[in-house]
Formats: structure tokens, C-alpha cells, sequence
């Protein structure tokens, strides 16, 4: 190749690739100036849709960014906007804890009694029969028991007059102020179920004596006293 065509096209590649970096220099400039002109404000959000436009009282609409620029808000301000004035907005008080009542526990030995409203006391005639029809029989330790299908106590009735004992005998010159009902609930295999007879037991008993009902604590025996004792059971 003739050396003065080879000078020619060495100068025009020359050419071309400064015309290229000019270009590309302009090209970078250009781009510099947009995002310089961005980040100081101009024009920033011309182009947001009007429905994405917040407008103050201060002018007849001031564009608000949505994005970052809104952690510029203070925090009374933020409050104000989405909750209402501070001073309507009531902070929710912690309840105060508490502490569950403790659980009844039923006495090892639960004990009432049925008092005679005659001053003379309940007859001992007047006893025995009472005693049979709901079922009570007299046991070796001369008082009157409950006894289940296998023979064993469930619970038992005594005399106030000490030694608690009933006589066998010369029954219509015994009188007593009252009678004592007693059960052991943890010797029992089915406590609630006892307990549920030893009640209709002793309520048949103190409407056939015209007696009344005290509870353990000598207190006239309630329908929630006797709920209570059932339950814990």
C-alpha cells in the first residue's frame, strides 16, 4: 500500500475517535447538568399527577414530596396530620394487675349442723325417725352413719350433747340442741357425688326437725358456701 494512502487513513481513524470522545464527553456533561438540576429543586416535580399534590393554606398549592422528603415532618406534626390534635388523642392507660383470688380449698373435715328452733331441743323419738326415713342407720359408734353399697362410711351424724353419742335405748328422755353432720372428703373415692347426698340429706332432715342449717363457720349455710365447697371437690 502506497505510504501516503496509509498516512491518509491513519489521520481520518484519528479523527473519528476524538470526534467520538467529544461526543461523549458532551453527551456526559449533559447529563451531569440534569441530575445536578434535580438534586437542587429545579423542576423537581413538575411531573408528578395532581392527584399526588398536597395543598397548604400558604400559597395556592404547594407540592409536597411524597417520598423522602416527608421524614423532614416533625414527629408532633406527623401525630397531628394522621391523629388528630394531640390534645384529643388519649394514650391508653396500662390496667393495673389483678391477682386472681386464691382458690378455695374445702376443710378435711367439712361439718354442719342443724339447730332446733324448740328450746327444748329435738326429741330423741323424733331423731331415730328422721334418721330412718332418709336412711341412716346406727352404727357401733352409737351415732348414725351413711353407708354405701360396700359397707363403708361416707359420712356420719352426731348428738351436740357431749359425748356426741345417741343412746339405744330410753330414746323419748333423750333431747339435744342439735345434731352434727361430718364427711371426710379425702377418704372418699367420689367426694362431689357424697357431698351432693350429705346436702339433700341434711336439708330433708332440717325441714322434718324444724331445725336450722349452719354452715362450718356456725353461719347460717348459703346456697353460694355450699357451690363453693362443691367446686373444690
Amino acid at each position: 500500500m502506497d505510504k501516503e494512502i496509509l498516512r491518509i487513513v491513519i489521520i481520518t481513524t484519528g479523527l473519528v475517535v476524538i470526534a467520538g470522545m467529544l461526543l461523549w464527553a458532551y453527551i456526559r456533561g449533559k447529563k451531569s447538568r440534569r441530575e445536578l438540576d434535580f438534586i437542587s429543586g429545579k423542576d423537581t416535580f413538575s411531573h408528578i399527577d395532581e392527584s399526588l399534590k398536597v395543598h397548604t393554606d400558604n400559597d395556592d398549592f404547594d407540592i409536597v414530596p411524597l417520598g423522602p422528603a416527608r421524614h423532614n415532618s416533625s414527629g408532633r406534626e406527623k401525630s397531628n396530620r394522621y391523629y388528630g390534635h394531640h390534645d384529643d388523642y388519649e394514650v391508653p392507660q396500662e390496667e393495673e394487675e389483678v391477682e386472681p383470688s386464691p382458690r378455695f380449698v374445702a376443710p378435711a373435715i367439712i361439718q354442719f349442723s342443724i339447730v332446733a328452733k324448740a328450746d327444748e331441743g329435738f326429741k330423741g323419738t323424733d331423731l331415730v325417725n328422721a334418721f330412718e326415713l332418709v336412711g341412716l342407720e346406727y352404727g357401733n359408734l352409737k351415732i348414725f352413719e351413711r353407708v354405701d353399697a360396700n359397707r363403708l362410711v361416707d359420712f356420719g351424724v352426731a348428738s351436740m350433747v357431749a359425748p356426741g353419742t345417741f343412746p339405744d335405748k330410753k330414746l323419748e328422755l333423750f333431747y339435744c340442741p342439735g345434731i352434727v353432720f361430718f364427711m371426710q372428703p379425702g377418704e372418699l373415692d367420689n367426694a362431689q357425688a357424697v357431698f351432693d347426698d350429705y346436702i339433700e340429706t341434711i336439708q330433708l332432715l332440717a325441714k322434718e326437725l324444724d331445725g336450722v342449717i349452719r354452715d362450718h363457720q356456725k353461719q347460717p349455710l348459703t346456697d353460694a358456701t355450699i357451690q363453693l365447697i362443691r367446686q373444690s371437690l
